[in-house]
């Protein structure tokens, strides 16, 4: 099946089925389109969360617009960027890379040394703009993994994100919550959005051509 095909059926489910769960083997499938995700010079700046526990959710649930999606739904992953960019963590990623790639240590500190006077001379909020957008990407490619295995998901910036980072302990690891996915079962009877057409401006008007 495309990939058009697989997001024309998608949509942004309002009610999930509590008790239909998400196997492993798709769950794992959804998290691994999320790390492969390409990411400003390959930094991978946040990273994802996953939450199926259910006294976990319905803790969660206290600061969602939408708590019986968060409590209903089989798991959810929440996406969370590192709080900034510093020397030590562009250093830690780059010499995992030549490692990886067998490559002597160093081989990218021309590069590095750029990224760096970058952002170290930025402030702590627009650091965390640049990281925040990168999850985005990943977020993206979640949904459309999980679509082409027909697990249903919502994308969601509605929450609190203080309370997020408070339950998970986020400022621990120095990361900050930016969205999250819903992702599990619809439940047919309550989904009021599921029979509906789904609905995008035409063409023409979305693409402006030069």
């Amino acid at each position: 099946m495309s990939l058009i095909k697989d997001l024309n059926w998608r949509h942004a489910v309002k009610a999930y089925d509590s008790t239909k769960k998400v196997s492993q083997e798709n769950i794992d499938k959804v998290i691994e389109s999320a790390r492969l995700a390409p990411t400003s010079s390959g930094l991978q700046p946040f990273r994802l969360i996953v939450v199926e526990d259910q006294a976990i959710k319905e803790k969660l649930a206290a600061g969602a617009l939408n708590p019986d999606c968060m409590r209903d739904c089989s798991h959810v992953l929440i996406f969370a960027a590192w709080d900034r960019y510093t020397e030590e963590r562009i250093d830690e990623v780059y010499d995992y890379t030549t490692e990886e790639r067998g490559l002597p240590k160093g081989r990218f500190n021309s590069y590095t040394s750029q990224l760096k006077s970058i952002y170290m001379n930025q402030a702590a909020e627009e650091n965390f703009a640049h990281t925040a957008r990168q999850t985005y990407i990943a977020l993206g490619l979640a949904l459309a993994q999980a679509a082409e295995l027909r697990v249903d998901t919502t994308p969601v910036e509605g929450f609190d994100n203080a309370l997020v980072d408070e339950v998970l302990e986020l400022r621990k690891h120095n990361l900050k919550s930016v969205s999250l996915i819903y992702v599990g079962y619809a439940n047919p009877e309550k989904d009021w959005v599921a029979p509906m057409k789904k609905v995008r401006i035409p063409k023409e008007e979305f693409v402006l051509e030069f």
